[in-house]
């Protein structure tokens, strides 16, 4: 039993190992509890807030999840609680409409996700670096047969940020031996935070403190293939051929901004007209959220390089995979060092990913997705009718659905109202009118209406 709460905040923060061994080991005995008590639910709520503060960053605790009424700090998440909700260390339960930004599209914690990873943590957690590891060849394999296409090798990571960066270096790699080494990716795009996906990354608050950025990196309008044509021959006559175009199917952090219905297999068409490749920023709208199995099977379109992450992993493990053709990628057959990772692929990771595969075909979550995401984005729609001095548009695919606000403040008030009523949803790190409703594809039509009638609640208590 754990026992000696009060004395846990008296802990000194110095270099004490014997200290340190017993708060770790107290925390351990809450990890392996199924239930916690309210003392120990309110010692963990105050152990987060005041660790979020002094220790990872206090800026979280600014950010609108995170505060209900009154300012009292609330979102504690604590546990899954069916395959579309979760619970808070309080006991209140959630319907998840913004699913991890994306991760949960299998559910929470669904049983054969869990069972695979079991299973392999209980065989060999992780491999050794240098032998030949068989989970990783498998998955490619499955990746070759299920994408589209000619796309066929694979590089596995940990996270869509990597993702991106590996077919950005695939690309380089590929067109620095044929003098190319433009790259374009479109206004309002999100491709990650690190460097080389910041690069491609549009929004000038998460760039200008990283400044210089890769070179030879330009943004064109998304959804303009015009502009695109004009850039992409502007970048011949000068020598500045284009190496690739990097762009999102469908744009999410920018607020589930769709592209007009010709406008990927247009750009299809320039980057073979000018010898680009095209690289396809699918972590967010692949593994079935659109409809699809991928976002661009929608539009008939097959990239050079497929970029995957977030619901790869089933919702139980980080994963992401850089899928792309035979040629491109074989310009890391001489040597596969050019470009490595640790824990990518690992055999965790590939367990969750093949087990998620597995689950999106046998209960046709794509498919779902394309039905549920109907049904709710046309109820949606009903729902903000009378409220157009609040509401600009809801637009989407699948379960991927954007509801535009006339500004910030209205967004702000709505996802908080929302979140005090148990719905989770998420503002867009580009488009901040835009809150995401992107839950996960196991949602129920009931729960739809909950979020549906939730919605009309909050915004006939709004205030413009």
């Amino acid at each position: 039993m754990v026992s000696n709460w009060k004395g846990w905040d008296s802990l000194s923060s110095s270099t004490d190992y014997r200290e340190i061994q017993e708060y770790t080991a107290k925390v351990l005995e809450i990890i392996e509890r199924k239930e916690v008590t309210p003392e120990i639910g309110a010692w963990i709520t105050r152990q987060t807030v005041d660790g979020f503060r002094e220790h990872v960053n206090p800026g979280f605790l600014e950010y609108r999840k995170s505060v209900t009424k009154g300012g009292q700090y609330a979102a504690v998440e604590w546990k899954d609680s069916g395959p579309s909700c979760f619970t808070d260390i309080g006991g209140k339960e959630y319907i998840d409409c913004l699913g991890g930004f994306g991760i949960y599209n299998v559910g929470h914690s669904h049983p054969k996700v869990l069972r695979a990873v079991k299973a392999q943590m209980e065989r060999q957690p992780l491999h050794s670096q240098d032998l030949l590891d068989p989970l990783r060849a498998i998955l490619a394999k499955i990746l070759a047969d299920l994408t589209p296409g000619d796309l066929k090798y694979s590089f596995f990571t940990n996270s869509g940020t990597e993702s991106v960066e590996a077919g950005l270096k695939l690309a380089k790699a590929y067109q620095n031996r044929r003098g190319k080494q433009t790259f374009i990716a479109a206004t309002r795009a999100f491709h990650g935070k690190s460097l080389g996906s910041l690069s491609g990354t549009a929004k000038g608050a998460f760039r200008k403190p990283f400044m210089p950025f890769i070179p030879n990196f330009r943004h064109v309008m998304f959804g303009d293939i015009d502009m695109m044509y004009k850039t992409m021959q502007a970048c011949a006559m000068t020598g500045d051929d284009v190496a690739a175009v990097l762009v999102e199917p469908i744009q999410g952090e920018g607020g589930v901004i769709l592209p007009p219905d010709n406008y990927l297999a247009e750009l299809r068409d320039l980057c073979n007209r000018f010898g680009a490749l095209l690289i396809l920023d699918e972590v967010q709208t692949g593994m079935g959220r659109t409809g699809k199995m991928f976002c661009c099977e929608h539009y008939g379109v097959v990239p050079d390089i497929l970029c995957l992450a977030k619901a790869f992993g089933g919702g139980v493990m980080p994963a992401g995979a850089t899928i792309a053709t035979e040629e491109v990628f074989s310009c890391l057959f001489e040597n596969p060092f050019l470009h490595t990772t640790t824990f990518g692929g690992n055999p965790l990771a590939c367990a969750a990913a093949i087990a998620t595969i597995n689950v999106l075909i046998e209960e046709k979550l794509p498919e779902r997705a394309l039905e549920t995401g109907a049904y709710l984005l046309a109820n949606l729609k009903e729902v903000v009718k009378p409220y157009p001095d609040k509401v600009l548009e809801v637009r989407g695919k699948g379960l991927l659905i954007g509801v535009e606000f006339v500004d910030d403040q209205i967004g702000y008030d709505a996802s908080k109202g929302l979140f005090d009523n148990g719905v989770l949803v998420a503002g867009t790190l580009i488009n901040a009118k835009t809150i995401r409703i992107e839950p996960p594809l196991t949602i129920t039509r009931e729960q739809c209406d909950r979020v549906c009638e939730t919605l009309a609640k909050v915004l006939a208590n709004l205030t413009v």
